[in-house]
């Protein structure tokens, strides 16, 4: 054999020695990437299985519960209207401190300075058929930045003209976070600028109307499918335009487009659709001078949090009705069973909202979900199911996605503590901590439970 063939042979061996290598250290090295990259790697053909990325697929549904009424029935107990005092920014310490909820009530909002009535009904001026918002700007966002470039959007509207980057270092200082919080876009805006914001659930597309015809673009949060392969996930989308005769709403959608600021048109029924997914909640940035106009315009019973809390509640069971199988119908019932819980301290709520939550995870529930609504673990952390706390929180550590989401560590460091683990349970709120040095109610629980 000559040296050239010797040489060539080697050659070939050591060839597919590296590509062996190669193989086998690329997959942890692509699992090792940030999940932007990791998920722009995914979309090329034939690369997610070659480096086993592991993006997709998810699970199709939340772990069902272990135990599971055949038949629940679900009561919604009368709740006194006066319970409630006016909408407040920021909740107290020592209730927060008390682990009963992530950070504020849903309903938030900046204390007025003078006080508003609010009319039951809030305008008895017929709508015009047809309106559009006009001089806002769409902002393309930046990996799982909805929530700060939505909020840019609004704040840019009334001259704010604070960048989705500059308000994500705040909401979201870790880029890989996959959820910005309403009440978090409600402290940013009350908090650190010269505007103002309300949080509600419960609305409905007359409210969207109410509020465009007066000027005031009106974002959403609801479920979003932009494609197969990208699953179900959480979005937000600023309305600024609706037409009664062509039933379409006009939206700002930071992920999709359109870039030219003609708008995406959804039809109401999807809009309604996609909307439930997420209890009807909804968000609106306003100047404080227009506030009294904004109260009105809400009006007495989305102001009234217990209030909003039953009729939000009655209007899922109403659902619920309607179709038995519609998960998100649940879901909506046990969140809204859960905040009534959480105003009253009454067993009923917390145990009827544990129940729910058990039919929307029996039904199937999509495992994201969890990413950005979070009552399924106070109720039942309030009933004394701790280890259904850690089966939702461990389902979602197990993916990249969820290891991001701050709030995950939050409830696991609840269940371990009241299971007693207390060194777990410090772990837990600092990795929360970690990934967002703002979230408060970490700081808060890991205080309360170190004597901090």
């Amino acid at each position: 054999m000559n040296k050239r063939l010797k040489y060539t042979i080697l050659s070939l061996v050591f060839l597919q020695l590296a590509v062996v290598i190669g193989l086998l250290a690329l997959p942890p090295l692509a699992r090792a990437l940030p999940g932007e990259y990791r998920i722009r790697l995914a979309r090329v053909p034939g690369v997610e299985t070659l480096l086993e990325i592991g993006v997709t697929p998810l699970p199709t549904a939340l772990p069902a519960p272990a135990r599971l009424a055949a038949a629940p029935q679900i009561t919604i107990p009368a709740v006194r209207a006066t319970a409630t005092a006016a909408p407040t920014a920021v909740p107290t310490k020592a209730a927060t401190a008390a682990a009963d909820s992530e950070a504020a009530p849903a309903a938030t909002a900046a204390p007025p300075t003078a006080a508003p009535s609010p009319t039951t009904t809030p305008t008895a001026a017929p709508l015009p058929r047809q309106a559009r918002i006009e001089g806002m700007t769409i902002i393309p966002q930046g990996f799982n930045n909805c929530g700060p470039a939505n909020l840019s959007i609004n704040l840019n509207f009334y001259g704010d003209d604070t960048t989705q980057y500059e308000a994500a270092a705040w909401l979201k200082p870790n880029r890989e976070d996959r959820n910005v919080s309403p009440w978090q876009i409600a402290d940013y805006v009350n908090e650190q600028t010269n505007l103002r914001a309300f949080v509600g659930s419960g609305g409905d597309l007359a409210l969207i109307k109410r509020f465009v015809a007066a000027g005031f673009p009106f974002v959403v949060e609801k479920g979003y499918e932009p494609s197969p392969k990208d699953g179900w996930l959480g979005h937000y989308l600023t309305i600024f335009g609706y037409d009664d005769d062509k039933q379409e709403f006009l939206s700002m959608d930071t992920n999709l487009g359109p870039w030219d600021g003609s708008g995406r048109i959804d039809s109401y029924e999807t809009m309604n659709y996609y909307w439930q997914q997420f209890n009807y909640t909804f968000w609106v940035v306003y100047p404080p001078e227009q506030e009294r106009q904004v109260f009105e315009m809400l009006g007495a019973e989305l102001l009234d949090t217990a209030v909003m809390w039953q009729q939000a509640a009655e209007r899922a069971q109403a659902e619920i009705e309607a179709d038995p199988d519609n998960a998100y119908a649940w879901f909506n019932l046990g969140t809204n069973l859960t905040r009534l819980g959480e105003m009253t301290g009454e067993a009923a709520f917390y145990e009827n909202g544990a129940a729910a939550f058990d039919q929307a995870r029996a039904i199937g529930i999509p495992p994201r979900i969890v990413w950005y609504q979070f009552r399924p673990y106070i109720a039942y952390m309030r009933v004394g199911r701790y280890e259904d706390m850690l089966t939702l929180a461990d389902a979602t550590l197990s993916t990249q996605g969820g290891r991001n989401v701050e709030e995950t560590y939050l409830y696991k460091g609840h269940a371990l503590a009241f299971t007693g683990d207390g060194p777990g349970a410090v772990k837990a709120y600092e990795q929360a901590l970690r990934l967002n040095q703002n979230f408060y109610p970490a700081q808060w629980a890991l205080d309360a439970i170190t004597g901090g």
